[in-house]
């Protein structure tokens, strides 16, 4: 079987190809997709991610949240951890971790989690590669791992393109799956 690494960089190798069609077909899908979601629609908050290199497109998304009136958080890496923080439309955000760009990371603005509103919020997952038993292969760091580790009951969406589905990916116990997989 195949490492992480190995499926990691041929599952990036391939996403790298796709074609400008490819890409906004696959894009087109996934956001009228998640958009469509009885967890999105229900959310008031939505934990989300700024797409960076290949990885697809989550602005429409981002930009449906704001304008229907969801409290919209973007990670930032703070040393070994990530932690959450909310945006507004006309918010700068700047280069961080590995060229991504994040928000600012104001205190009061960080993300706090709470069981009991679990059904009101949603997060969307990036990934390299994914499986049909919902295993996630991510970047390397473990950053969403170790995020989600505490936080069993969030409603987690990995979102990607088809390209990205493998047969299989070795689990270990520290890898949380999301609770779904939509790779179109």
């Amino acid at each position: 079987m195949e490492s992480k690494k190995q499926i990691r960089n041929r599952i990036l190798e391939r996403r790298n190809t796709l074609t400008p069609a490819e890409r906004m077909r696959s894009e087109i899908l996934v956001t009228e997709r998640i958009l469509g979601h009885q967890w999105y629609y229900k959310a008031g908050e939505i934990l989300l991610f700024a797409s960076c290199g290949s990885e697809i497109s989550t602005r429409g998304i981002l930009e449906d949240a704001l304008m229907s009136g969801k409290r919209v958080y973007l990670p930032k890496v703070e040393g070994e951890t990530m932690q959450f923080y909310r945006i507004e439309a006309d918010e700068p955000l700047t280069e961080g971790y590995g060229g991504i760009l994040e928000p600012a990371g104001d205190a009061k603005k960080r993300f706090c989690y709470h069981k009991d509103r679990k059904d009101a919020v949603l997060m969307l997952m990036p990934g390299a590669a994914f499986d049909p038993m919902r295993n996630r292969i991510g970047y390397g760091k473990g950053f969403y791992d170790r995020y989600l580790a505490d936080k069993p009951d969030l409603h987690t969406i990995a979102i990607g393109f088809d390209c990205q589905m493998v047969a299989q990916i070795a689990s270990c116990p520290t890898d949380i799956k999301p609770m779904q997989v939509i790779c179109l």
